[in-house]
């Protein structure tokens, strides 16, 4: 292949990539939208559509590592076909539930489409075709370009359910997920970057990778801190339209700040690509738990307005999935890309538990208390301990610790 053919690979790759991850995160980031009709109409409560969502995340961070694996070894195409179509699948049947039991089984299939056509896989494609002194600047660019469809979805999503009720809205969304699928036959893998090339290092197996990310403590660190992440975002996608409703705004301030959510990530996720191939990325990540605490904090105790929820929701867009880049650079650069996508998802499923906790705990206390203040306090309380770990993160590589570990007498 010329170099010519293959620059064009990669761009194709690159702009594919983007358009699957924005599909599938506008979906997954425009459910809460659902959440007042369905509950209304099922006479079901906050805490179990919460649940419903909390286990679509729970089932993408156990299946992350699973379908990762499967990429790994027989490519990301049929990952990303089947997973699509699981996902589409898993959308109708919200149309047809009848209560709590049919919400949970969509939830677990959406769960399953999302851990195939999210993040986890094409992000480690790109990474594994993206030279390093390139990587977290085209990373940013791929999880930037991935935001884009929440500014388009979640409004076309509130037009559907005000105009012609819930479930028209779940099958646009559904015809949408399917789309995804077509992409997918677009996608070709270009040979990965060899970073150890000329090596004599016997080839690592899975369970050798395993065991060494489990004994990196910087690795549990860091994982730890991204359950911080998927506690606060999923509780924002899923409440914050609820929330709006109960402070007297219009259902459609809830779409707005969605969207806008969605537009500034495009930008703050791009630049925050470019500052992770200059500066350390463990403490930009810190950086982004730091103020996305003190902007919750201040929401919290600002008066509710439009004014003041449009404003939060430019700062939390500019923060939102600018660790994409970041966690992916130090995961690359601390294990190498053989087993890439295995072990960061790993680390997802950090992530997503945090979201299952934030996506139920959040509407467990709106049942019990009618208010959502301490699910607030806990999103500042936990992403304040994030910071304080991901801060002092070991961050080096894991050969550099093998190698410079003392030898037994």
């Amino acid at each position: 292949m010329t170099t010519t053919q293959s620059r064009r690979a990669t761009l194709i790759l690159l702009v594919v990539s983007g358009l699957i991850i924005s599909i599938c995160m506008g979906l997954r980031q425009s459910f809460g939208l659902f959440m007042r009709p369905i509950t209304l109409e099922l006479g079901i409560s906050a805490a179990a559509f919460g649940f419903s969502v909390a286990l679509q995340n729970i089932v993408w961070g156990f299946g992350q590592p699973v379908v990762g694996a499967l990429a790994d070894r027989f490519g990301a195409r049929p990952v990303l076909v089947v997973t699509s179509v699981i996902y589409a699948i898993g959308l109708l049947m919200i149309m047809f539930a009848r209560g709590e039991l049919g919400l949970d089984i969509a939830g677990f299939m959406i769960g399953v489409g999302i851990a195939g056509t999210g993040f986890g896989i094409l992000i480690g494609v790109v990474t594994r075709s993206t030279p390093p002194e390139r990587r977290s600047q085209t990373v940013g660019a791929v999880a930037a370009a991935g935001s884009l469809g929440t500014i388009l979805i979640a409004p076309l999503g509130q037009m559907i359910v005000d105009g012609m009720g819930w479930r028209a809205g779940i099958v646009a969304f559904a015809a949408i997920a399917m789309l995804m699928m077509l992409l997918s036959f677009a996608i070709r893998e270009p040979a990965a970057i060899d970073e150890h090339a000329g090596s004599t290092a016997p080839r690592q197996t899975m369970r050798e990778a395993l065991l060494v990310a489990w004994r990196h403590r910087g690795f549990l660190a860091m994982s730890t801190a991204y359950f911080a992440c998927g506690f606060q975002l999923i509780f924002i996608t899923t409440h914050l339209p609820q929330y709006l409703e109960l402070c007297g705004q219009a259902p459609s301030l809830g779409a707005a700040a969605l969207a806008l959510i969605g537009l500034f990530n495009t930008i703050g996720t791009f630049a925050i690509g470019l500052m992770g191939a200059r500066y350390s990325q463990k403490r930009l990540l810190a950086y982004i738990y730091l103020f996305r605490t003190i902007a919750i904090a201040g929401f919290l105790y600002m008066p509710v307005t439009p004014t003041t929820t449009l404003l939060f929701a430019s700062v939390m867009g500019l923060l939102w999935l600018g660790v994409a880049p970041l966690v992916t650079g130090i995961v690359s650069r601390m294990f190498g890309l053989l087993h890439f996508n295995m072990i960061y998802g790993l680390a997802f499923l950090s992530h997503q538990i945090g979201s299952f906790f934030g996506a139920w705990i959040g509407g467990a206390v709106l049942d019990w208390t009618g208010r959502y203040d301490w699910a607030w306090i806990a999103l500042i309380a936990i992403g304040a301990t994030a910071f304080t770990l991901q801060w002092w993160m070991d961050d080096s590589p894991a050969e550099a610790r093998t190698t410079n570990a003392p030898v037994p007498a």
